[in-house]
């Protein structure tokens, strides 16, 4: 399969309601979708169509692919890391755990956070054209030294606030998925977050809309097979 032959992969699932068999009420399947990255030659995605979101179907999926993943913290990715699979996280999901808290109360906190962010994302505006190589310089000399001040500003930060609070729980995502976070910094070929594949996976979340259900394991795999030409395709 010409996905897996990059080193650099975006997955991601949505449910998607599957009409049970010998039942007339449906449960809950799930698509999981894997592309190549936006600085990648080939733009392809494949969609998998799944009864549940067991993580099994992730490590069935790639079998003995070896490379960089770009994925939420879903655990169903987790058993793959250590194994020839090394974890890369999601800015934009960090970012969001900010911006929900800074619209919940207007924190103060939250929006220096998102300042910060923010800088982050410049700098990817500004290399989004640049050859790999030309893009790891850029973000070793721009990049780098907001994250590693992003980095002790929320060790800071911590230390001032409550466990349990909003804050707190902001900081923690962050602070305990950093390594993963920042990995893009020393690669090129590798992006800042995951919203390239939540992109492909779209359809299938507008489609739930409008299909309502697959009918059957089948038809929801014969589904995926036709979005995977289509989306590829574009």
């Amino acid at each position: 399969m010409a996905v897996l032959e990059h080193g650099v992969l975006h997955a991601d699932e949505t449910p998607v309601s599957m009409l049970a068999p010998g039942k007339k009420k449906t449960h809950k399947a799930y698509v999981w979708a894997y592309s190549t990255t936006p600085f990648s030659d080939l733009k392809a995605v494949v969609y998998d169509f799944a009864p549940s979101r067991a993580g099994e179907h992730a490590r069935v999926f790639l079998g003995d692919w070896k490379g960089k993943l770009v994925c939420d913290d879903y655990a169903g990715y987790k058993a793959g890391f250590g194994e020839g699979i090394i974890e890369i996280g999601c800015m934009a999901h960090a970012r969001r755990k900010f911006y929900d808290l800074h619209v919940a109360n207007q924190s103060t906190l939250a929006e220096q956070a998102l300042e910060y962010i923010k800088l982050l994302y410049q700098v990817e505006a500004e290399a989004k054209e640049l050859t790999p190589q030309q893009r790891q310089i850029m973000r070793a000399t721009q990049a780098k030294p907001i994250a590693e001040a992003l980095h002790k500003w929320m060790l800071t930060q911590r230390e001032k606030v409550p466990d349990g609070s909003g804050t707190a729980r902001a900081l923690d995502y962050s602070l305990k998925r950093w390594t993963a976070l920042t990995r893009y910094l020393d690669d090129g070929a590798v992006p800042i977050d995951n919203n390239w594949v939540e992109n492909q996976i779209r359809p299938w979340a507008l489609g739930r809309n409008n299909w309502l259900f697959a009918g059957s394991l089948r038809s929801g795999q014969r589904a995926a097979a036709i979005m995977t030409l289509i989306q590829s395709q574009n």
